[in-house]
């Protein structure tokens, strides 16, 4: 039996990225922050559009690679051949980073802040939100209302991938997340960096809008729930306060996303330095 290099026959097989990342926003948020290892861009064969033109140049300005592939190639690579076709380009990106500690998104958010401290920081933490739609929906919130940074936890999360970014519009590339184990024990260092912790609960012993103005001042982090689930009940006695939207319709609850805006502009119009 003649020597040889074990496994010589065998194919080389190239390890496929974490993320296909498709989409213009998403695209243009992953090249303008450092949250994935970029791979390479592959581009429609044709012409392009404008848009499209200046990702493509964004991308080689990054120093990736940019290729072209026919539609049905794309389609073929992508797993469809809806919208992200359309679009024609399709990222090759490593998995999200995250923040490993709720000490340390705190301190990472303060050393990003252009300022001082304003006093106002808000942080979103998510209890078993396991849709990616909901989750990226969230963070296009939690991102136009100025949010230090999404909490997650390691089990009963969604994915951070490109259901989520594209459902964000992107701001899942911009917004900080933390991914830790234990929620309850995120929430106490959360209380001991001076964090008021309130839960959205439809059975909350506080109206939102009838809160006092001390109780949504400071810094503040909002637990949500699970859609049809709400908060766990070991989640409940770890808040401060489980806060209810008022609702006047027949319609019982709100989407958490819609629930995660309306609770996050009313901290927002709070805020001492709000419509100056």
């Amino acid at each position: 039996m003649t020597g040889g290099k074990r496994g010589a026959d065998r194919k080389k097989v190239r390890r496929l990225p974490a993320e296909l990342l498709t989409g213009h926003h998403v695209i243009r948020a992953a090249l303008d922050s450092d949250g994935r290892k970029l791979e390479r861009l592959i581009v429609r064969e044709g012409p392009l559009s404008a848009d499209a033109a200046e990702l493509v140049n964004r991308a080689r300005k990054r120093g990736l690679a940019v290729s072209e592939a026919s539609r049905r190639s794309l389609a073929d690579r992508i797993g469809s051949d809806g919208e992200e076709v359309y679009q024609g380009m399709v990222l090759e990106a490593g998995p999200l980073r995250t923040v490993s500690g709720v000490e340390e998104l705190i301190r990472q958010a303060a050393a990003q802040a252009s300022g001082p401290p304003s006093g106002n920081e808000r942080i979103v933490a998510l209890d078993g939100i396991e849709d990616p739609r909901n989750l990226g929906a969230i963070a296009r919130v939690a991102e136009a209302a100025g949010v230090l940074g999404l909490i997650v936890t390691d089990r009963r999360s969604a994915p951070l991938g490109n259901v989520a970014s594209r459902a964000s519009a992107g701001a899942l590339e911009r917004v900080p997340v933390c991914r830790i184990p234990n929620l309850n024990r995120g929430l106490d260092a959360l209380k001991k960096a001076g964090f008021w912790v309130i839960g959205a609960d439809a059975t909350g012993e506080q109206e939102l809008f009838a809160m006092p103005d001390r109780l949504l001042s400071g810094r503040v982090a909002v637990v949500m729930g699970a859609e049809g689930k709400g908060l766990r009940a070991s989640t409940r006695k770890k808040v401060d306060h489980r806060v209810r939207i008022p609702m006047v319709g027949q319609v019982g609850s709100l989407n958490v996303s819609t629930a995660t805006a309306v609770i996050l502009f009313e901290l927002v119009r709070r805020q001492p330095s709000w419509g100056d």
